[in-house]
């Protein structure tokens, strides 16, 4: 099976020391560290007063497209809390337009495409542009962000969505449970399909690269719906794309997260395509998720992101089981199992990160 590449090192591409010693970065690389490293999906976001203040009158798609509030977005929680790790502000669907979709964040409801791919035709007419034509305030966001973070000794985190996660989007043009649409059109158009996959993969592949150029230390990419597929179909319909994108991802000489929900029956097929960190959710203790993984592989997770808003005694005993799954080996990165919701207090959110770190403290 495919092992972990480690990343270039250091000297092969410029990077702060600082950030390239960090807890982060050195558990990614499967190195003991100082502690174990937190950050949170969706960290910056709809549970903080400075996001909402800052989002009043402005949309998803205008703030990630100026370069000044994305960035100032992505240091709201990093200025608020000692976080291990900065994520970029961005979203998942954000190449989906440059390729011909219209997409919108409907207030209340989420993303919606206006015109989803329905039809082979469809597929065919979606481009396939320069992202750093088509997207460059992604990365001035990062140029933006950088010194800022340098000086900090923090990371950034680039990310995208994975294709089979993009695909589905653009197909059912919204998010869906059972993802009727894309699965029929898998099943009924493979060759159109695999035309999609391949789309994406191109176009995420050359959006990392950019990330990667100005600045981001580190990259993930979240297949956030795969655990919707059976064994079978993600390995004929969905493994050989995402793995062609993890390849060419690790070659810019940066480590690797994957990511995906529901996906403990995956577990093994998606640690064979060799990134550095496989995400896990809460739904299988992490112990037993990690045993599932290639040897020298690390794991990010597994806190169900509902406990934040439990009682601290149940927060702090949930956190202890966790920690005691990982039981000190390097290569864990604590993290929520899913994103940070909107309801939970911001408080609780620091107050367990200062747990984590007095806990692992080396």
């Amino acid at each position: 099976m495919t092992q972990p590449q480690s990343p270039r090192p250091a000297a092969e591409r410029p990077i702060n020391p600082a950030v390239h010693d960090s807890a982060f970065l050195k558990a990614l690389r499967g190195e003991p560290a100082s502690h174990t490293p937190v950050w949170f999906m969706r960290q910056a976001g709809r549970y903080m007063p400075e996001y909402r203040a800052l989002r009043a009158g402005r949309s998803m798609l205008d703030c990630i497209r100026t370069p000044e509030l994305a960035a100032e977005i992505t240091l709201q929680p990093i200025k608020a809390m000692p976080l291990d790790a900065a994520i970029l502000f961005n979203d998942i669907l954000t190449p989906l337009p440059t390729m011909g979709l219209d997409l919108d964040f409907v207030g209340g409801v989420g993303p919606q495409i206006a015109n989803p791919v329905s039809t082979t035709a469809d597929v065919d007419r979606l481009g396939v542009p320069s992202t750093a034509e088509t997207m460059p305030y992604t990365a001035e966001s990062i140029r933006l962000l950088v010194p800022e973070l340098n000086a900090r000794g923090i990371p950034l985190i680039g990310f995208v969505g994975a294709p089979f996660t993009l695909a589905s989007y653009a197909i059912e043009g919204k998010g869906s449970r059972n993802y009727e649409r894309t699965k029929r059109f898998m099943y009924a158009e493979p060759a159109a399909w695999e035309r999609l996959m391949g789309k994406f993969e191109a176009i995420l592949a050359d959006y990392l690269t950019e990330q990667v150029k100005a600045g981001a230390s580190a990259v993930q990419i979240f297949d956030s719906w795969v655990g919707a597929l059976s064994i079978y179909d993600y390995r004929t319909f969905v493994k050989p794309a995402t793995s062609r994108l993890i390849e060419r991802v690790k070659k810019l000489g940066v480590p690797v997260i994957y990511f995906g929900t529901g996906t403990t029956h995956l577990l093994p097929d998606m640690a064979s395509l060799g990134t550095n960190i496989v995400g896990a959710d809460w739904r299988l203790p992490l112990d037993q998720a990690w045993d599932l993984l290639e040897s020298g592989q690390g794991i990010q997770g597994n806190l169900d992101p509902l406990l934040l808003q439990a009682p601290w005694r149940e927060l702090r005993h949930q956190t202890d089981r966790i920690l005691g799954e990982a039981a000190g080996r390097p290569g864990h990165v604590f993290n929520v199992g899913h994103g940070i919701l909107p309801e939970t207090p911001q408080a609780m959110v620091h107050r367990l990160t200062d747990y984590v770190h007095e806990q692992t403290q080396r």
